[in-house]
């Protein structure tokens, strides 16, 4: 890890007094995770404790052995039994779950424990403020919510998809969570147990892999699922284009969903462009806000190891083009686009395929490679092939996440806003120990010439723009505070225009103490305004207090040189942790 820790950093900073911190609340929350059971204490309990009776005892909600507490047990069949009690020898005797990167006992902890059960729409509580006109539509956040209580390995990725969506209509809200009903979450809602080995911790060495790829050819020859039909958990992030909602994840198809009149969110299924798109596709598509057009890849353990395509502003996808001098496979999670160009990172996390080295070396077969030197691709955003994309080594250069990308001096200059990853070893086993520098990155095209200057100290991610200038020169950016990651603990409003050698942090809001947040969104006043200043609008995002228990919805002045809360939005549950999110306004929500 770099030197100086995160945490020096954020010490630094003065914590406002917070609206986050509520009166008691008859409906406080009490989590606990081990190997057995997740409680949560009902309001009933709490009405005992305050009438000056004694407490009753909790209730016993999920167990290991239990596959959801507010549903019927489907019927067990012989082979479900025997499968359950091979994956038990295996997760017990082959592959335990040692490290705490894949231990729900600390994954599953504090506010990252699932909630255990959907909510339907549910009317909300405004504490403060008023929610502004602007915000008419919906806030919808994505983040993993496993289905079952892990009785393996777990990674803080591979929890099923789950939507917290705040809809809002003429000052009113309501909250609805709603899994993302893929075929993974309904194979294994009819089963009754998990079925789909986890991505990120399933396949974890030679023996666990060759334990659970046995399994799972014996599930697939048993008739238990089908991996033709996808086996993604759309758990990562959400779109808006071509006059759809999509939910998302990399390694499936997107999921097409949709906002119901009363807040409600239906999956309508998973999704393939009239059949244009037969594999998957990233979780992080960017659509030019001027043109229409929608830009995206997928990436694989095969060649070509990176695909670049998009899709017209009606919606009709292009054909791909395959990035063959990207000669290894890689993780790209993320890429960001400029009017004439895209921008891809490969970093040192690789798709490790020689099982030597998973022999040697054991770990999981996606992982960090210190002997890579990190590389930018960019190619023209109209490619025909890739024998347009020039490569740049850019050593220490490592980004999960892109912000924003232009083009400087008639296109022969490319700037990149990311947060690089100081110590990449930790991102998948330790994200604790990461810390995260928002960099300016000036790719010369002609010269070949790439310089790097520091935006802030902070460790940042998570970091958003106004919409409206994607792929354009934009200044301003909005980024949360890790305290650690994968804990936030505020959120900084960065100046890009300001000198190379300056913080450019102007603004900032701390939460308070036992608060977290998550990524913020920006939500402009006014939507149809081609000349309103980039940063009139609003700053959102889902707070939750540790400490009381309670989950809030944050409404943020963008323009105030505190991020001033103009409105609060008392949760009628808690909202866990979670990854990306979208605003998605009333006159698009019609068109769905």
């Amino acid at each position: 890890m770099d030197s100086v820790s995160s945490s020096f950093f954020i010490s630094t900073l003065s914590p406002k007094p917070s609206l986050l911190r509520p009166r008691p609340s008859s409906s406080r929350l009490s989590l606990r995770i081990n190997s057995a059971v997740l409680q949560e204490r009902s309001s009933i309990s709490n009405q005992s404790e305050d009438n000056g009776h004694p407490p009753s005892k909790p209730k016993k909600l999920y167990t290991t052995s239990v596959s959801s507490p507010t549903k019927l047990q489907p019927e067990t069949t012989l082979a479900t039994a025997l499968f359950t009690a091979v994956e038990d020898v295996i997760n017990t005797f082959i592959d335990p779950p040692s490290r705490p990167s894949v231990d729900p006992k600390h994954v599953l902890s504090d506010n990252f424990a699932p909630v255990l059960n959907e909510l339907p729409p549910t009317e909300c509580e405004i504490i403060h403020g008023s929610l502004p006109p602007s915000l008419d539509g919906a806030y919808i956040r994505n983040g993993p919510n496993p289905q079952f209580l892990p009785r393996g390995p777990y990674h803080l990725f591979d929890g099923d998809g789950m939507h917290h969506a705040i809809r809002i209509r003429n000052g009113k809200a309501t909250l609805c969570s709603r899994y993302v009903k893929t075929y993974k979450y309904n194979v294994e809602k009819q089963t009754g147990a998990p079925v789909i080995p986890n991505v990120f911790s399933g396949f974890n060495g030679v023996p666990a892999s060759i334990a659970r790829g046995a399994l799972t050819a014996l599930r697939v020859l048993a008739g238990q699922y089908n991996p033709a039909n996808g086996i993604g958990l759309a758990n990562t992030s959400l779109a808006f284009f071509c006059d759809r909602l999509f939910a998302l994840g990399e390694s499936d198809l997107p999921y097409s969903v949709r906002l119901t009149d009363t807040g409600d969110i239906e999956t309508i299924g998973r999704f393939d462009f009239g059949g244009k798109l037969a594999m998957s596709m990233t979780a992080h598509p960017k659509t030019d806000p001027q043109t229409g057009e929608t830009f995206a890849f997928r990436y694989g353990p095969v060649p070509p190891f990176l695909t670049f395509f998009r899709f017209d502003s009606t919606g009709k996808k292009q054909r791909d083009v395959p990035v063959y001098s990207l000669t290894s496979p890689s993780f790209v999670h993320d890429f960001a686009i400029t009017k004439r160009h895209a921008i891809f990172a490969e970093i040192q996390i690789v798709m490790r395929m020689n099982v030597m080295d998973l022999v040697l070396e054991g770990g999981s077969p996606v992982a960090a490679d210190n002997r890579k030197t990190p590389r930018l691709g960019v190619i023209p955003r109209y490619a025909g092939n890739d024998s347009e994309m020039k490569w740049f080594e850019v050593p220490g250069f490592n980004i999960i996440h892109a912000i924003n990308a232009w083009d400087e001096d008639d296109g022969n200059t490319v700037v990149l806003i990311a947060p690089n990853i100081m110590s990449i070893e930790h991102a998948l086993e330790r994200m604790d120990l990461v810390h995260s520098l928002v960099e300016k990155v000036k790719i010369d095209l002609v010269n070949r010439i790439v310089t790097r200057h520091p935006i802030s100290l902070r460790n940042l991610d998570f970091a958003v723009i106004n919409p409206a200038f994607l792929g354009r020169r934009s200044r301003y950016v909005y980024a949360a505070i890790g305290d650690p990651m994968p804990k936030i603990s505020g959120v900084v409003k960065l100046d890009v225009s300001k000198g190379d050698r300056d913080d450019c942090t102007v603004a900032r809001r701390m939460y308070g103490p036992g608060c977290y947040g998550g990524e913020p969104f920006f939500v402009a006043r006014d939507h149809g305004d081609p000349e309103a200043e980039e940063d009139d609008g609003y700053v959102v995002t889902y707070v939750h207090d540790e400490v009381s228990g309670e989950s809030k919805f944050l409404v943020m002045d963008a323009k105030s040189p505190e991020l001033e809360i103009v409105a609060a939005v008392r949760l009628p549950r808690r909202v866990p942790y979670g990854f990306h999110g979208l605003f998605v306004k009333e006159s698009d929500i019609c068109k769905l």
